[in-house]
């Protein structure tokens, strides 16, 4: 029987899907899944009369790869996982690759990396973006774990991902442990972000321009010729087109609770971890909690005052021009955010990331995919050590041009009482981040009077700390002489 070049298991979405890209890519794939029945119906299927081999059992399947092994795991993230990986390692041999392709939490993927090369194989986390179209047709794709593991799957990875203008793959070696894992998280916090932008002005739009569906439409069609071209603009404007049978616009029978998988929340988690303000990724976050909330929010419309908001009598045109403006401007923070958190990351385990290469791998196939990512390479080719994309010319100029419009919007949005969490967040971090004297003097002060937290003076250098006996019969003991 002629051998396989790589293997998969978990015949759900993605899994059928990526085994079907790969066969087309002239690769001879094996499949297996729990679920023996999903493997007859996929090869019987979608799979038929392909260079695919469905293996009924999981040594029927490993035997059916060609060395060394590679073995692509497309399992709900968690115990399902660990499990495959128990019952694989007695069947693999050493230099055998075992891929979790799921939405899995980094440490997760750092602990398996270092349990697995234990048990002398090689294991590779990475994030996979795109969806059942993109898994098809050509994913992102972000690869970390077991270096040596890299150019075994490489050909493979590199052929089945998406590829830019000049032909370049959405796909490279991220970094050791849990990085390819980190960085999908990261992507799906700016994801979190960016939907949540674009649902605030659909927000804005309809309450306080009262515009229609088509209105709508056409006008996110607009916007998606220029600079805010990016699959989740196209997509919105696709939604707010369609009809059902009855003629009536799906989008207006969608009940308006948002759910989530958890990778948003292990964003912002990992940025309170680090210390970095992710202020606008944890908002939208939040925002998904607060829609759950659909009963409390019916029954707090009957009782809590507000403005309603009132038939916009301003130049509708200009007022867009604004909102397509505060739209780009939040997103280019949301971008800075996931950057700066993805700095703080690699500094706290030792990870060489390629920040221009990330920006690449997100150009084409992923839900992120957008027009100025470009703008992010060429912003980390210019300065590899910038600080902050924000910093660079290009972004603070538009940023700069974008600034008067912003506040208009968030203006009009909070005097007519239409909630716009994340495009406000993404104003308070950039006036926040470009102030020089943010007034945590007082914080300090306020921390140092109640327990001895103690301050740096800005006539001393930093570094040296201080404690005032704010009371006068306050001791000399301060917070840091007992901190073990």
């Amino acid at each position: 029987m002629e051998k396989s070049d790589i293997g998969l298991i978990g015949l759900a979405v993605m899994g059928e899907n990526l085994v079907l890209n790969m066969e087309s890519k002239g690769f001879r794939v094996s499949v297996y899944n729990r679920t023996v029945e999903k493997v007859d119906k996929f090869v019987q299927g979608r799979g038929k009369d392909k260079n695919i081999f469905g293996a009924r059992s999981l040594e029927e399947f490993v035997s059916s790869l060609k060395s060394p092994r590679k073995v692509f795991l497309m399992v709900k993230a968690g115990q399902a996982v660990d499990d495959f990986i128990e019952k694989l390692i007695p069947v693999l041999d050493p230099g055998d690759v075992i891929i979790d392709g799921g939405n899995t939490h980094f440490p997760d993927t750092a602990r398996r990396t270092a349990y697995v090369e234990s048990k002398g194989l090689l294991y590779i986390g990475t994030g996979v973006s795109g969806g059942e179209e993109g898994a098809l047709k050509g994913p992102s794709m972000m690869p970390g774990g077991s270096p040596a593991a890299w150019p075994l799957v490489k050909p493979i990875f590199q052929s089945i991902c998406a590829k830019v203008e000049n032909g370049q793959p959405c796909c490279d070696w991220v970094g050791e442990g849990g990085a390819g894992h980190f960085v999908k998280m990261v992507h799906n916090g700016i994801e979190y972000g960016d939907i949540q932008l674009i649902c605030e002005c659909y927000h804005i739009m309809k309450e306080l321009l009262g515009m229609s569906n088509e209105e709508m439409h056409e006008t996110f069609a607009e916007w998606n010729k220029g600079d805010l071209d990016s699959y989740l603009v196209e997509i919105t404007r696709d939604i707010l087109a369609k009809k059902d049978e009855d003629g009536n616009y799906v989008l207006d029978y969608i009940l308006d609770t948002a759910g989530q998988k958890g990778t948003g929340k292990w964003t912002a988690i990992s940025a309170l971890d680090a210390g970095v303000p992710l202020t606008l990724i944890g908002e939208s976050v939040f925002a998904r909690c607060l829609s759950a909330q659909k009963e409390e929010r019916v029954a707090a419309s009957k009782i809590l005052q507000g403005p309603a908001p009132a038939k916009f009598a301003g130049d509708r045109k200009a007022f867009l021009e604004d909102l397509r403006k505060a739209l780009f401007a939040a997103k280019v923070v949301s971008y800075a955010q996931g950057y700066a958190l993805m700095k703080a990351a690699a500094k706290e385990y030792g990870w060489n990331l390629n920040y221009g290469g990330i920006a690449l791998m997100w150009r084409g196939g992923c839900i992120i995919r957008s027009v100025f990512l470009g703008k992010i390479k060429e912003a980390f080719d210019n300065n590899p050590d910038i600080a902050n994309i924000l910093l660079d010319p290009y972004f603070s100029g538009k940023l700069a041009e974008a600034q008067s419009g912003w506040r208009n919007v968030l203006a009009q949005a909070i005097v007519n009482g239409v909630p716009a969490p994340c495009l406000s967040a993404a104003l308070e971090y950039y006036d926040g981040y470009r102030c020089e004297r943010l007034p945590a003097n007082l914080l300090q002060a306020q921390r140092d009077f109640f327990g001895a937290h103690t301050y740096e003076r800005t006539d001393m250098p930093r570094g040296q700390f201080f404690h005032t006996n704010w009371t006068g019969h306050g001791g000399d003991t301060v917070a840091g002489t007992y901190i073990a």
